[in-house]
């Protein structure tokens, strides 16, 4: 091919004759253009060789450190409070269990947090022992990804104490669970500046099906605003599928059919399919805990107390989870609030967790 285009220059354009005397053929300049990377796959192996360290290495953020790995990243730091939790992964993953905070920093590009609420946010990030952010110049240029569901004004707090640090900080609030996690198919709704947004996308595509579930919100705090009325709404599904259940068990109407019924009908939500069964067969294997469930409903209406806003199913809904996690089943999945509307059932009486 390339002699066939060079034989064609004998009776090239004077425009091309510049070209050759500028050293430069028809034949180098294909070349250049096919074989030279493109800008999108240059940004994309930067961004495969960043180093992603993990804090929180629970049932999600293991199962999200994995798929990182699974699809070529280098995952090199995790970190969990409870010590072992972390052995294991890091030995599973190839990659090393800190003892710090500042030692994930120290090892990561990108840091990707999974804590359980405000007060642990604030703490790998202020705690004066020990944090993300610690050291001057420690945390500079790296990208810390905050996937917990926590107060909005956490993450607007995490975002400014980012910037000080020179780093840069987003919200990506999780709509989905373990299995997805594991699979790269969690919805993921994110807040904060968009070219940090834009800087970390491509690592965030092969969590959220290749984007197909990936969401930009807005600034620091508006994902987490949404992830907050996301669970409101949920829980409030939840709590009253719980309630129509117990009841029709209560009437002695057949439960399969009942809820064949909904399922037809305005009864029907996605909490059917994923909480309906284990309702009816009181099998609360812990997905999501009826504990996150209660302060989650709480952040959403504490959102709704500063807009002056009187939200009455998001408050019962509220006060059956904190009732649930009191009497000492926070630990059982969402589902497990049917234990306060099925008769001859609660703490104490026999089922699965």
């Amino acid at each position: 091919m390339v002699d066939r285009i060079q034989t064609a220059g004998r009776n090239a354009s004077p425009a091309t004759l510049g070209l050759e005397r500028a050293g430069l053929t028809l034949a180098s300049l294909l070349v250049s253009y096919f074989i030279r990377p493109s800008v999108w796959v240059r940004k994309h192996q930067i961004l495969m060789a960043a180093k992603i360290g993990f804090v929180g290495v629970g049932r999600m953020g293991a199962n999200m450190a994995r798929r990182l790995k699974e699809v070529g990243y280098s995952v090199t730091a995790v970190y969990d409070m409870r010590a072992e939790s972390a052995q294991k992964l890091a030995q599973e993953l190839g990659c090393e269990a800190c003892s710090t905070l500042t030692r994930v920093t120290a090892l990561a590009d990108v840091v990707i947090t999974v804590v359980t609420d405000d007060q642990a946010m604030r703490n790998i990030y202020t705690n004066k022992r020990d944090n993300l952010l610690k050291g001057k110049g420690a945390a500079a240029n790296k990208v810390f990804i905050n996937c917990a569901t926590i107060s909005p004004k956490v993450h607007v707090e995490v975002a400014k104490l980012a910037k000080k640090a020179k780093a840069s900080s987003l919200e990506a609030c999780m709509a989905s669970s373990i299995n997805q996690a594991r699979a790269g198919t969690l919805y993921l709704m994110c807040g904060g500046e968009e070219t940090t947004f834009t800087q970390v996308k491509e690592l965030l595509l092969k969590l959220s099906d290749e984007g197909k579930l990936l969401r930009y919100i807005g600034t620091a705090g508006k994902a987490a605003q949404l992830k907050a009325l996301v669970n409101m709404v949920m829980n409030i599904n939840t709590a009253g599928l719980a309630e129509g259940l117990g009841l029709a068990n209560s009437l002695g109407l057949n439960l399969e059919t009942v809820m064949e019924v909904f399922s037809q009908t305005g009864a029907n939500s996605r909490v059917l399919v994923t909480d309906g069964e284990d309702m009816m067969n009181r099998d609360h294997s812990c997905y999501f805990s009826a504990a996150h469930a209660a302060k989650d409903s709480g952040i959403a209406l504490r959102l709704a107390k500063e807009q002056k806003l009187n939200l009455p199913l998001a408050d019962a809904t509220w006060r059956q989870y904190t009732k649930l996690t009191k009497v000492g089943l926070g630990e059982l999945d969402k589902s497990g609030i049917a234990e306060l509307t099925f008769s001859g059932r609660g703490p104490g009486k026999k089922g699965k967790k």
